[in-house]
């Protein structure tokens, strides 16, 4: 499995501080990702396309396992996908991990900015989301410290959203979690939101509206909680219900002064 000197990064990560970005809960982060450089990928640019013609359903999936197995990352995302969602093969979490490893294995070390890093990102992402839960009838098995290393890495290398909103549910509700991983947890949860990572923006929502453990800014909750709403999927019950509750109980200041913080913050995203 994926061994690199960035490896080091990541375990660090978990346990100090200094590597989590500060984050003021007025919307603004005090810190972006800080990205360390390294050497281009191997295949920079490559697109799929060129790689997998558009043929017939047969041949196409072919044509992305020969491309998957020549190292070409896209391929194997794809192919992972399809496998772990069940769409077009027979669903099979072992072989979408094994197809994940490998451009973990692979790219870890890749640039931040290369075309294929949001790729690369995403496979550490599920990587960790496998690791937290495990795979039944197979070796791989529940650890959530094996996925909190995931999540770091791509949090804090790629800056990827997911996995800022990943990680900071690990620091909020990992068992025995200490005044320190809460603080982590709300600045990655904070950066994530941010970013427009809706599941983040619902969590600290909820957070800021009842003051849970964190003082409490009805507005400001009232406000993450509308942008969550707006972006959550159908089977997102839990985001419509948090917005629901907040907004019946919030008094008309609370939502003139969240209705003003939402166009503030759809202003900032125009500029």
């Amino acid at each position: 499995m994926w061994i690199s000197r960035r490896i080091i990064f990541a375990f660090v990560l978990g346990a100090t501080p200094v590597a989590v970005p500060g984050f003021a809960f007025d919307g603004a982060p005090v810190n972006q990702d800080a990205a360390i450089p390294v050497a281009a990928a191997a295949q920079p640019g490559t697109s799929l396309k060129k790689v997998v013609p558009p043929t017939t359903p047969e041949s196409s999936l072919t044509a992305l396992q020969y491309a998957a197995e020549g190292g070409h990352p896209f391929a194997q995302w794809k192919l992972g996908r399809m496998y772990a969602d069940g769409n077009g093969v027979t669903q099979d979490d072992l072989r979408a991990f094994e197809y994940f490893s490998s451009i973990a294995n692979a790219h870890a070390d890749d640039s931040p900015s290369a075309p294929q890093a949001s790729i690369v990102a995403k496979a550490f992402v599920a990587l960790g989301r496998y690791y937290l839960n495990g795979i039944p009838n197979s070796k791989i098995k529940s650890d959530p410290e094996r996925a909190r290393e995931m999540f770091s890495y791509a949090a804090s290398y790629f800056g990827n959203a997911d996995a800022q909103y990943d990680l900071a549910r690990l620091y909020l509700h990992g068992a025995g979690a200490s005044r320190d991983d809460f603080r982590y947890g709300t600045r990655w949860l904070g950066l994530a939101a941010q970013k427009g990572q809706h599941q983040a923006q619902a969590l600290l929502g909820q957070m800021l509206f009842n003051g849970d453990q964190i003082p409490r800014q009805a507005a400001r909750g009232l406000m993450w909680l509308t942008l969550a709403r707006d972006s959550a999927t159908a089977d997102e019950t839990w985001i419509k219900e948090s917005y629901n509750k907040a907004i019946a109980k919030a008094s008309d200041d609370d939502r003139a002064m969240a209705l003003q913080m939402l166009e503030h913050w759809v202003q900032g995203r125009r500029d």
